[in-house]
């Protein structure tokens, strides 16, 4: 009780001192204009629509007014260095990602506590040596040490991977491709690349990009007309194949992805500014060469799909159509009407979390009371296994392909022992395990005070692989 009555002592000196000092302040003026505008026949006033242009000398000299006003202010305040350094103690410490394979490589991002960006570390296989392929915090990367790595995408054969890099955080992104086994950046560059996938199809990829805006309105011009591309490595992105657009809907949003076995290119299509949160979804075989793509949900709605993996000329959608807690269905592509849907996963109690397939199961997490549960499934939807985990909390990270024996995964995120990476359960005792929860075969691959990272058999995809 006495410790409540010192805070609201402490909170009620604090607001008596805060509005003394905000008493005191001349606020910089801010000037309005006469600026109205109509929606559906509603007039919305916007007297500060010239501060939108953050390039003017007039915005640049009303911020710096302002900051000269808020540094001094928040510099008085007591206790606000030992806060500033209480949080920086407690995010002082080793965090890696969930590590992906591709090829013989192992990559994985770590932060060693308190770097500005993670670094990306590639491995041969999981008794290698990590090294750091790509520090966004390096100076060879950035001068600022504000250009994220955003996307990496490894190709089928491990050979090369596509990274981007987003200019002091911006929506823009410059797509590169490396060497994996040089660390060599080839030629390849794209340019005006914004709400894009990397999918990766042979010798090239595909990838999402908007027309160059006019010098000087990079950050400030409207984005239509968003576009797919295929890129094919070694040549210039003037040589770009034009994939798909849709100039009667500029706003709409256009990405491809790629099944783990590149026969088919998912193209999904949503809206922005119509009130409708789902999208559509559209397929190519690329095995017999198809040059368009067909329609497998033609109409965007509130309705999300999305295309998990193929089985064989199937594909596992994950939706939540008719089901808020979501399920996944085999669609035919041929027949893609609802009534040809077959249910793998029915919606349960529990929403569903992340599903991904490989080494030929079907993963999915499910959420209780805030809490994962993980399972394996037969492709056709049969339980075979509860996954044990370690601890209660969110976990995550499930990723693999179709000839991997086991795959990784994040653990609970609430565990207080950060400690190692584990395989758990092989083939044989996860599809004999029933519905029993699996424990068998866990060994420790590697120790580290990191969150903890977890290998599993026998695999989990959709979350992208590499991210």
């Amino acid at each position: 009780m006495r410790s409540r009555k010192y805070i609201a002592v402490l909170f009620l000196a604090l607001t008596v001192v805060g509005a003394a000092v905000a008493a005191q302040q001349q606020y910089p003026a801010a000037r309005k204009v006469d600026q109205v505008d109509v929606y559906h026949g509603v007039r919305v006033p916007d007297p500060y629509r010239w501060l939108e242009d953050d390039n003017s000398p007039e915005t640049a000299a009303w911020v710096e007014a302002e900051n000269k006003i808020t540094y001094p202010y928040l510099e008085r305040i007591p206790y606000r260095k030992q806060m500033q350094a209480r949080v920086i103690q407690l995010n002082d410490y080793e965090k890696y990602s969930s590590p992906s394979r591709k090829g013989p490589y192992v990559f994985f991002r770590k932060n060693s506590g308190l770097q500005d960006q993670s670094v990306l570390y590639i491995q041969k296989g999981f008794e290698g040596t990590p090294e750091v392929l790509i520090d966004p915090n390096s100076k060879a990367w950035s001068a600022t040490g504000t250009d994220p790595l955003t996307v990496f995408r490894p190709s089928k054969d491990a050979r090369y991977a596509v990274y981007g890099k987003s200019r002091s955080g911006s929506d823009w992104q410059e797509l590169y491709v490396m060497e994996l086994a040089t660390k060599k950046t080839l030629e390849d560059k794209l340019e005006w690349v914004k709400v894009s996938s990397v999918a990766w199809h042979g010798d090239g990829f595909f990838y999402s990009r908007y027309p160059a805006p006019a010098p000087g309105a990079e950050k400030s011009s409207i984005n239509e007309d968003h576009r797919v591309y295929f890129h094919r490595l070694g040549t210039p992105q003037s040589a770009d194949a034009l994939i798909f657009q849709d100039p009667e809907h500029k706003q709409r949003f256009h990405t491809v992805d790629t099944t783990d076995d590149e026969r088919f290119a998912i193209l999904e299509v949503s809206e922005r500014g119509t009130g409708k949160d789902g999208n559509a979804v559209f397929v190519r075989d690329l095995s017999k060469a198809e040059r368009e793509f067909t329609p497998l949900i033609s109409t965007i709605t509130d309705d999300t799909y999305s295309v998990v993996d193929n089985i064989d000329d199937k594909l596992l959608v994950l939706t939540n159509h008719g089901a808020p807690n979501w399920t996944v269905v085999l669609i035919d592509p041929k027949q893609p009407a609802e009534a040809n849907w077959k249910t793998i996963l029915p919606e349960r109690a529990e929403p569903i979390d992340g599903v991904g397939t490989a080494g030929g199961k079907l993963f999915a997490t499910y959420l209780k009371d805030v809490a994962t549960k993980a399972y394996v499934y037969s492709l056709d939807g049969k339980l075979e296994n509860e996954i044990a985990l370690p601890g209660t909390g969110s976990a995550g990270g499930f990723g693999g392909e179709r000839d991997h024996t086991f795959v990784l995964r994040q653990p609970p995120s609430n565990q207080t022992l950060r400690a190692a990476i584990f395989a758990l359960a092989s083939d044989a005792e996860a599809s004999g395990a029933n519905t029993e929860k699996s424990n068998a075969g866990r060994r420790p691959i590697a120790a580290t005070r990191s969150d903890t990272m977890r290998m599993l058999r026998p695999g989990s995809r959709r979350l992208k692989d590499a991210e």
